[in-house]
Formats: structure tokens, C-alpha cells, sequence
């Protein structure tokens, strides 16, 4: 059975370089508050890997294959950026890595449905990591609705940030409310939504997301927002065919073990909670139509 990082970013290598300036010319505030950010201590809280740094870390972890996921880019053309370079990367690479394609939706209706059509003839394969807030688009603009329409017809599962409302504070923590991901859900039926960082948690809390069965859950980021009890409860919750492995990778998951960004301590983790083999990756291959062991 295939072990997937179904939550990875990854940017060209003028990103790494100097992440400050280059956010700075390209009009991304947001990413830059994120993903500059430092500990108290001074370190960074994340890393700039290259494709051949990523490659490494996956077989010193064991991952068969990760999904790159784009950003949720204040500026339409930086969306387009990551993706022509996530075509890139994965023509190169067709046997490890697969990628989703970011959009803005201000773009409007016709501009995002015909990039989300180029994107999935380049061979990516969904959409996200989204945040309509934090790209400044409203619940209810067209431009999302038609997003999410045309990833349903074109068979593209939609990841989409998610905070949880009782976590901790941190720099660049935006609200993303759970009446919308049960609206989007909703109204767009053919269309699977996966809830990045355990759904903010709402799955614990709100039965809407439970019941729904178009959405998925990933693990991204998971230590530094739960304890390792939130295995057992979100399997327990949702059931472990709704949940797909994801590392956040190359954000610092384990800062007081290791400066370098990694996935094998959160692989472990999960094979600690005795979580079913399948949510390590045959969940999301079979989303995506990949071939599996039988």
C-alpha cells in the first residue's frame, strides 16, 4: 500500500533565496507573514527545500509519492506562477510527485474555469491549499462557485485551509468559518473538499461534518495544533477512509527535536496511533484514480 504526503509546498528556487523581498515584489503580504516568520528563538518556521531536497526527504521517510499543493495567492498572476512550475516539476518527476492547482477567484467565472482546464491538461490533479478569506473573496462570489463547479466536472478534489477557532493565536491566523465549508460542501455535491489540518477541528464539534459526504480531512501541520489523541478521535469521528496523510512539509513540525523540515516524525506518529494503513495514502490515491495494491 503507496504511503502519500497528500500536503506539500514547494516554490522555484528564487523563493528560498530571499523569501522576504521576493514576497515584497510580488504583492503576497499574506504568504509572507506566514511563511517568513520566526520563532522566539530567531529560527525560522519553516524551510525552502528544493525538488531535490524534497525527493531526499521522502526517501529518508518512506513516502512513496507527495502532492505539492499550491497557495492561496492575493494576486491571480502568482497563482498562475505556482502552477506552471508545478507542471514542471511534475513532468519531471511523474512517478513522485503530483501537484494542485491554485487560483484566485476574483479572477471571475470564465478566467479560473479556463485555468483550472489548462492546469488539468498539464497533468495536475486538483485544486488548493485555498483561503477565500485570506485571498479576500466572499463566501458567496462567483468566481468560487464556479471554482468549485468546474473541479467537480473535471473530477478535481478542492483542498481548502481551515483554522480552528479554539486553537492558538499565531501571525497570519485568519477565521474561516464552518458555515461555509458546510454551504460550499452543500452546494457542490460532486465535488470532494478536503479540510486541511483536521477540518480546524469541527469534525469533533459539528455534526454537519460528519454527515456530509463529500468531505475529507487531512493531517497537516497536526503537532503543532493537536496532541497525538487526535488520531483516535478524528477516526473515531469521521472514520479513517475520510482522512488523508499530510505533512505541511516544509513547515518546522517538531521544532524542540530537529531544525530541518522532515515527514518521518509525523509518519511515526500516525503508525504509533495505530491509525488503518489505508489513510497513509490509499485514501487519497483512490480519490485521485491512482492505481492501488488490491
Amino acid at each position: 500500500m503507496p504511503v502519500i504526503d497528500a500536503h506539500v509546498h514547494l516554490y522555484p528556487p528564487e523563493v528560498g533565496a530571499d523569501p522576504g523581498a521576493w514576497a515584497l515584489a510580488r504583492g503576497e503580504p499574506h504568504w509572507a507573514r506566514l511563511c517568513t516568520r520566526r520563532r522566539r528563538d530567531g529560527r525560522p518556521v519553516q524551510g525552502f527545500p528544493t525538488v531535490a531536497d524534497l525527493l531526499r526527504t521522502m526517501d529518508a521517510a518512506g513516502i512513496d509519492r507527495a502532492i505539492l499543493l499550491g497557495w492561496y495567492w492575493e494576486k491571480p498572476d502568482t497563482c498562475l506562477w505556482q502552477n506552471r512550475f508545478y507542471a514542471d516539476v511534475v513532468r519531471a518527476h511523474p512517478d513522485r510527485l503530483a501537484a494542485f492547482a491554485t487560483v484566485h477567484a476574483g479572477s471571475g467565472p470564465e478566467a479560473v474555469a479556463a485555468e483550472l482546464r489548462r492546469a488539468r491538461e498539464e497533468g495536475l490533479c486538483g485544486v488548493g491549499e485555498l483561503s477565500p478569506p485570506a485571498q479576500g473573496i466572499a463566501a458567496d462570489d462567483p468566481g468560487l462557485a464556479q471554482v468549485f463547479a468546474v473541479a467537480g466536472e473535471l473530477g478535481l478534489p478542492v483542498n481548502l485551509h481551515v483554522t480552528d477557532p479554539q486553537g492558538r493565536p499565531y501571525p497570519g491566523k485568519i477565521e474561516t468559518p464552518a458555515d461555509d465549508f458546510a454551504a460550499w460542501a452543500r452546494a457542490h455535491p460532486r465535488t470532494t473538499f478536503v479540510l486541511a489540518h483536521w477540518g480546524g477541528g469541527y469534525p469533533l464539534t459539528d455534526p454537519r461534518f460528519r454527515a456530509l459526504p463529500n468531505l475529507r480531512y487531512d493531517t497537516a501541520a497536526s503537532p503543532l495544533l493537536y496532541d497525538a489523541s487526535i488520531w483516535r478521535e478524528m477516526v473515531s469521528a469521521v472514520g479513517a477512509e475520510k482522512i488523508w496523510f499530510g505533512s505541511d512539509f516544509p513547515l518546522h513540525l517538531y521544532p524542540a527535536a530537529t531544525d530541518a523540515p522532515e515527514m518521518s516524525r509525523l509518519l511515526a506518529e500516525a503508525r504509533e496511533a495505530a491509525v488503518p494503513p489505508a489513510l497513509l495514502g490509499d485514501n487519497a490515491a483512490r480519490a485521485l484514480g491512482w492505481a492501488t495494491p488490491a
